[in-house]
């Protein structure tokens, strides 16, 4: 078992569970009402990255962050990890679509393969994947707390128009 430490804070989402390892932040699971995460064995450094993923999201639900400054122990295939580069390349408030996504990774014929990874995503809200839009700006899914409800929360909470 890998080292590692978990914090949960609340959130106007719902509570949101921050796994960390000695080299950053691993995992950001939003919960639904009764679900737990456990608790890894803790160390010094992987405390204190899931303290600081703690500090910078409450700064973010607040509006007084934009972005992360935060080490991340991200786990996934080269595609996945290229894919997950490009969502964090946007900035709060900006969308792609799936089919965007796939063009700006170079696989304009993967948007399905893209939207494979984006469910992947093991650190949403740092990672943005609630930024991906269907065409035309449509709502699409969301593994995510609560889901579609989850993600037009956050869109909302960003100023960011899209069609039901």
């Amino acid at each position: 078992m890998e080292l590692g430490s978990v914090v949960v804070i609340e959130s106007p989402i719902g509570q949101i569970a921050i796994g960390a390892t000695d080299h950053g932040v691993a995992e950001i699971a939003i919960l639904e009402p009764g679900e737990r995460r456990a608790e890894f064995q803790n160390t010094s450094k992987s405390s204190t990255q899931a303290k600081a993923g703690s500090k910078q999201l409450t700064e973010f639900f607040s509006g007084q962050r934009k972005t992360f400054e935060l080490e991340l122990d991200l786990r996934g295939t080269e595609f996945q990890q290229s894919v997950w580069k490009a969502i964090a390349s946007l900035d709060k408030g900006k969308v792609l679509s799936y089919a965007g996504l796939a063009q700006q990774i170079q696989k304009p014929l993967a948007a399905r393969a893209v939207g494979g990874a984006v469910g992947a995503n093991p650190v949403p809200l740092i990672i943005g994947c609630h930024r991906i839009l269907g065409s035309g700006g449509t709502l699409t899914g969301y593994s995510g707390g609560g889901g579609l409800r989850t993600k037009r929360w956050l869109l909302d909470f960003e100023g960011i128009s899209y069609k039901s």
